[in-house]
């Protein structure tokens, strides 16, 4: 562990400047899923040894190779799943991919099924391009875990034809990571409406011990046919910031298409980037299973400073926590409206999160983030069970 890992002064983390400290007033930040917890020393390494170098102009093609070849290991290596490098193509970020597959994937007009609660932008941004969304709120499984509700999925597919499902796994904000039988179910409902998939597996890399993700194009041949996945090194190691993600194209035609229009789709891709990921894919393996133990270990110490009157399930994938205010916030003499909980919050004890409201409609459920050094995630747990009357 490093010393950066261990820096829990709130004065200090805001002088480094990150979106996470500078954005919100708040005592402890826990919202924007950036993480406080720095990134693997071959990473850091990399960087300067790019910048050294005055490695700071456009993209170089061979270095856009190697990052796409390294992508390709990590698939195989960590995932078992075989993808030829010519199939993985560099985007800036996984919105884009996004953005591009439904505007290739869908007409305007049409429609985004999207099982909630969701990331945020996913709820507001396919509006924007002329897309509708439709809402199908996930269900407790024997468990309680999240899982896909999948005669509301196979409905709301069947009642928009040429629709595209927006598929997040691992998943945020509730930190699921689907299992096989989950997956191969949800894929029978695809086949069976003709719907395409955005496979967003942005936090694979960030699967907790006992946990494994299996990329859903990985599974047949059929979901092959019918995904486009994301994925990035950005939330696993902390480099969202240096703008190259990847998309992994499995369907023949698609290929074909993205081959042709590649160079287009990669426009604006990071040099700096493209070196972060790549040593990140090769060198930061041994660096990231430190970080996941850490993450889990704030997981253990945010329940015992909720207490139990504020349940949620430790996460299999990602460092989010989706937290279930509703008991608390029920109880309280004047409860604040759908909407204006994180304000509250933020208001009262002085924690940033992300209001359930925005992760498509879910009043009394706010999102965690977990990517925050010990004693303040403790802080922060202590701060929201006070205000709470917990």
């Amino acid at each position: 562990m490093t010393a950066l890992w261990l820096d829990a002064d709130p004065t200090h983390l805001r002088a480094r400047g990150s979106l996470k400290w500078t954005a919100t007033p708040a005592s402890v930040a826990a919202w924007v899923a950036e993480s406080d917890l720095g990134t693997a020393p071959a990473v850091s390494e990399a960087l300067h040894g790019a910048i050294d170098r005055g490695l700071t102009g456009y993209l170089p093609r061979d270095l856009a190779a190697e990052t796409r070849e390294a992508c390709a290991a990590w698939q195989r290596e960590r995932y078992g799943w075989d993808v030829p490098v010519s199939r993985v193509h560099l985007v800036p970020d996984v919105i884009e991919a996004f953005r591009i597959a439904v505007h290739h994937h869908t007409r305007a007009g049409g429609a985004v099924v999207l099982p909630t609660p969701a990331y945020m932008p996913f709820v507001t941004l396919p509006e924007q391009w002329d897309r509708s969304v439709v809402r199908v709120p996930m269900v407790g499984d024997a468990d309680g875990q999240a899982t896909f509700d999948l005669v509301g999925i196979e409905e709301a597919l069947s009642a928009h034809p040429g629709s595209l499902l927006a598929l997040v796994n691992p998943h945020n904000p509730t930190g699921r990571v689907h299992e096989r039988a989950e997956l191969i179910a949800l894929a029978e409902v695809v086949q069976r409406t003709g719907a395409w998939v955005f496979a967003d597996e942005i936090h694979a890399p960030l699967v907790g011990r006992g946990r494994t993700h299996v990329p859903y194009a990985s599974l047949s041949p059929a979901t092959a046919a019918h995904t486009t996945t994301a994925t990035a090194a950005s939330k696993g190691w902390n480099i969202p910031g240096l703008k190259c993600a990847q998309v992994i194209v499995t369907d023949e035609d698609d290929a074909a298409w993205w081959e042709a229009n590649g160079e287009q789709n990669g426009h604006g891709v990071s040099t700096l980037g493209a070196v972060a990921t790549t040593a990140a894919y090769r060198h930061g393996g041994p660096w990231l299973e430190g970080l996941l133990d850490y993450v889990a270990e704030n997981s253990t110490a945010l329940r015992e400073a909720l207490g139990p009157q504020i349940p949620f399930a430790d996460p299999e994938g990602t460092y989010l926590v989706w937290l279930d205010l509703r008991g608390p916030l029920a109880a309280l003499p004047s409860p604040p409206p759908p909407g204006e909980v994180a304000r509250w919050l933020l208001e009262t004890a002085g924690v940033a999160v992300v209001d359930g409201m925005a992760n498509g409609g879910h009043h009394g459920f706010v999102r965690f983030n977990l990517a925050t050094p010990r004693p303040l995630v403790v802080e922060a747990g202590r701060r929201l069970r006070s205000a709470l009357g917990c």
